[in-house]
Order: C-alpha cells, then sequence, then structure tokens
C-alpha cells in the first residue's frame, strides 16, 4: 500500500525499544497473485448460464421441482460448492420465514454457505456473498420498463406503489433470468470458492449466496442477526450485487472501475474496509479503479450487506457504476444484456480483497480494557484535562462498566501517544504502521513502520487535527485492515435546577 513518505520528527515512548521509522512498503503476496490469475472468465459464464437456466429464481417459486425455480437453483448451487474441494464445509442455513410483504404465504429460506476453515486465526471470518434469488415484476403499473424495485430497498415497484398479495402471488412464475441481478453476484461467489479453496489461509473464509434478498434482504438480515447473536467474529463482508454490467441505461461505459459503497459515518469499520480495497487492489489489477463511496448504497437503495452494518460488523457493497435499470427485475436481465468479462474482472478485485485479509494479521485493538464504573482510566484511558465520568465519552448512562475508549492521548501535552494491543496471533506479526490522514482526507496521507512495539509517541504532532490509526503488518507483508483512534461524541447530560 503505497503512501507518502514525509514523515514527521518522531520518538518513541520511553518503555518503547528504538526503532528505526520507515514507510511501510507495498508487498505482491504469491498466493494472492496466483488467485487473482486463476478466475476464469469461462468459468463464471457458465455459472451465469446455469442460474439463467433455471426459468426462475423467486423466492415464492417451487422448491420441488428437479429443474425450475428457486428450489431446483439452491441444490445446484449447493452441490457445486461440494465438487470444489473436500476442504469446504458446505451447508444451509434454513429458516421458516412468515409470510409478509411480497413473501404471501410463508416460506423457507435456504442460504447456501461454503466454509474454508482458517489455520492460524480460523475465529475471524472474512465473507464474500451474493444473492441467488431473482425477480419479474412485470409490466409497471405507469406502463413504463425500466426502474429498479422497492423491496430490496430499490426504487420503486413495477406492480404499483403499494403492491397486494395478489400482485405477488401474479409474477411468482414469470420469466426472472436474474442475469445480472445478481447472478453475476453468485458466480463471484462460487468461482472464488472454487479457486480459494484450492489454498489454505490464516483466517476462515465463508462464501455465502443468500436467498430472500428481493424480498427485503431476508436471507442476510437473518444470517448477520444469528452471527451477532452467536458472538462471531465476522471481520469483513464483500458483498456483490449486479457486478455484470459495463455500460449504462444511458450510454455511459467504463469497464475498468468498480463502486465499493460502506457507509457514512466518518471512520466506521465498514469505512476502513473499502479504505482497505482501495489500497490493495491496484498492486494485482492495475486495470482496475475501486471507486470508495462513503455511502451506504445508491441513494435510497440497499443490499445485503447493510443487515451485517447494522449489526456492527465491517460490510461493503460492490457493485457496477453503470447500471441498466430497464433490464433489472425484468425478463431482458439475461446473458446477452450484460457484460462477462467485466464481471470477471470485478471477480478478481474480490480475490485480492479476500484473499489478503485471510492471509493477514487480525486488526489490532486500540480500545481501552473495560473498568470500574467511576474508577480512574489510567494511563491507557485517562480522559484529557480529567473531570467528571458524567459528561465524558466513557460514561455509560444505562449503568455498568464505562464505554471503552481509544487508547491515544497527548504525550507531554502536545505529543501523539498512540497505544494498542495483539489480536490474534503474536508470531503472524512483523511489526506495526501508524497510519495519518487530515481530517478532510479520504485516505490515509502517510504511513510509519514502527516495529514490533505496541506503544508509539509522535513528537510534536497534535491529537487534535490530524486521524490517526494503526495496522497490523505480517511476517509476508500482508496487513490488516486498520483500527482508527475514534473518540465517541460526549454523551448528552440533563442537569436538574433548583426553582
Amino acid at each position: 500500500m503505497k503512501l507518502s513518505r514525509l514523515l514527521p520528527a518522531l520518538s518513541l515512548a520511553a518503555a518503547c525499544t528504538l526503532v528505526p521509522a520507515r514507510a511501510a512498503e507495498s508487498v505482491v503476496n504469491p498466493q494472492v497473485k496466483k488467485i487473482v490469475d486463476e478466475v476464469s472468465e469461462d468459468r463464471i459464464r457458465a455459472i451465469i448460464a446455469r442460474l439463467v437456466a433455471f426459468g426462475t429464481r423467486n423466492l415464492m417459486s417451487s422448491q420441488d421441482d428437479p429443474e425450475r425455480g428457486i428450489g431446483a437453483a439452491r441444490k445446484w448451487i449447493f452441490q457445486q460448492f461440494q465438487s470444489y474441494s473436500p476442504r469446504l464445509q458446505v451447508r444451509y442455513d434454513q429458516w421458516k420465514v412468515k409470510k409478509t410483504g411480497r413473501m404471501f404465504r410463508d416460506v423457507d429460506l435456504y442460504n447456501v454457505i461454503a466454509v474454508l476453515p482458517g489455520k492460524t486465526n480460523p475465529e475471524a471470518l472474512v465473507i464474500v456473498s451474493g444473492h441467488y434469488d431473482s425477480l419479474n415484476l412485470g409490466t409497471p403499473a405507469n406502463g413504463r420498463q425500466g426502474g429498479a424495485g422497492a423491496a430490496g430497498g430499490e426504487q420503486q415497484s413495477a406492480v404499483g406503489e403499494r403492491p397486494t398479495q395478489a400482485n405477488w402471488e401474479k409474477i411468482v412464475d414469470l420469466p426472472a433470468p436474474g442475469a445480472n441481478d445478481d447472478g453475476s453476484g453468485t458466480a463471484c461467489v462460487m468461482e472464488l470458492a472454487r479457486v480459494m479453496s484450492q489454498y489454505e489461509f490464516n483466517k476462515t473464509l465463508v462464501f455465502i449466496a443468500f436467498a430472500g434478498e428481493e424480498e427485503g434482504l431476508v436471507g442476510s438480515t437473518l444470517e448477520a442477526a444469528k452471527m451477532k447473536k452467536e458472538g462471531t467474529i465476522v471481520e469483513a463482508v464483500l458483498n456483490n450485487d449486479i457486478i455484470g454490467t459495463d455500460v449504462s441505461g444511458d450510454g455511459r461505459t467504463g469497464n475498468s472501475a468498480v463502486s465499493v459503497y460502506s457507509d457514512d459515518q466518518m471512520d466506521s469499520p465498514s469505512q476502513q474496509l473499502a479504505r482497505y480495497a482501495h489500497a490493495v487492489v491496484p498492486a494485482y489489477i492495475p486495470f482496475m479503479q475501486v471507486n470508495a463511496l462513503y455511502m451506504q448504497d445508491r441513494l435510497g437503495r440497499g443490499g445485503d450487506h447493510s443487515p451485517f452494518q447494522q449489526e456492527g460488523f465491517a460490510a461493503v457493497r460492490i457493485s457496477t457504476p453503470n447500471e441498466i435499470l430497464a433490464n433489472e427485475h425484468h425478463a431482458t436481465d439475461t446473458l446477452e444484456n450484460m457484460s462477462v468479462p467485466y464481471t470477471a474482472r470485478v471477480v478478481k478485485v474480490n480475490g485480492a480483497i479476500a484473499a489478503s485479509l485471510a492471509l493477514a494479521p487480525r486488526t489490532p485493538d486500540i480500545l481501552t480494557q473495560p473498568r470500574a464504573r467511576g474508577a480512574n482510566a489510567g494511563a491507557n484511558g485517562s480522559l484529557p484535562g480529567g473531570g467528571s465520568d458524567a459528561g465524558s465519552p466513557s460514561f455509560n448512562p444505562a449503568g455498568g462498566p464505562p464505554r471503552r475508549l481509544p487508547m491515544i492521548s497527548r504525550g507531554s501535552g502536545y505529543d501523539a501517544v498512540l497505544r494498542w494491543r495483539t489480536a490474534g496471533s503474536d508470531a503472524d506479526i512483523k511489526g506495526y504502521a501508524i497510519v495519518i490522514r487530515s481530517t478532510t482526507a479520504p485516505f490515509y496521507e502517510r504511513e510509519i513502520f514502527v516495529g514490533k512495539v505496541t506503544e508509539f509517541t509522535l513528537k510534536g504532532m497534535s491529537i487534535d487535527d490530524a486521524r490517526f490509526g494503526v495496522k497490523a503488518i505480517g511476517n509476508d507483508g500482508t496487513e490488516s485492515l486498520v483500527a482508527p483512534y475514534v473518540y465517541p461524541a460526549r454523551n448528552k447530560v440533563v442537569y436538574e435546577t433548583v426553582q
């Protein structure tokens, strides 16, 4: 990851051993490069063609027909996952979902999942996902073709502004090829499962084909809530939805860029993942540009990454900048109306990001340890200026232990002192790098490799006018996500007055 080599005057805190400061150098990992090179355009085309051949993959379509409908599609995806490698642990996550909205009756929903267990940090998951269900909304109520449907956070319904149960029953068996939406994303998940299952990784890779996206992100919502409840460590979700067109409906063209939507919260986990993608991809696919967008999705719309964000996980949507809205959710969403070569490029982008993350160390822990309420935070969490907990960011108005705070403080009042802890296996880590950017910059501008220490002082640098972060560098040069030093806003305090 190439960053500016301009460095401020630096010194280690007294407790640390002096390590020469230098800018971290970009490292091309040979395993990641092999994975990118082994992505097959022909296989991607064959996967999408087979998905289209099921006629429809509407969630409410047949579960039992061996040739047509969502049941036949999920069984085929399951069998394909099994055929790739005996190391893949393939399963269904199944729910019986009550009728609501487009689900005009109770329905069995199956997410199809293939797990590639990691070696040294198997508890940390890197997820690559897409949705395999499809939808044809028929002829719009206004008589016009075009426009994306409303269920997954889309813009409008093609069967009227307020769909009725009768509407959804009528469209279940309409041809819904779903080549681009989201056969392209499903092909990405399946092709990377095939390629990456031939290799070993430090973290666990999880490949998920969601169902029920078109009915309101149902499968991903259930999956994200399940992982949160079980305390699963989800390091990253790369959700692929509509990655198959390089010409937009208004004629705009471009096959050398891909959009990565994160969210609107500055320095959120999802924004850090988008920055990671922006930094990693050029080393492996120099002809592809990552457009890191600090929006949750296209305006007013949504995808299967959103429920994971709502559960606190880092998740992004990967999508084409050039959509053809007239084909989405219609019978014209076919293989002939999309670009498989462009899809293959985006699959390579996913491979570079997912493989780099799965080989890299865990992200450092930069938050204070929980402490007794009202006790002094001490060196790892003292609030600048001291004072009562009641108005501080650490104060928990609901009671219990105070919130954990980032371990950043003012050394001698005017220096930036950063502390962190190793997450995962320390043996996998070569050292750490501090990254810095101005508060208005979208990407980190300076990087300082500080060695295998857990505390560093930036002499003469104020913590009040820049953004700081730290990342772990693996022995093989792979890099973790950045842990940003973000202070929470102060809690609102209400004072009683005497009349």
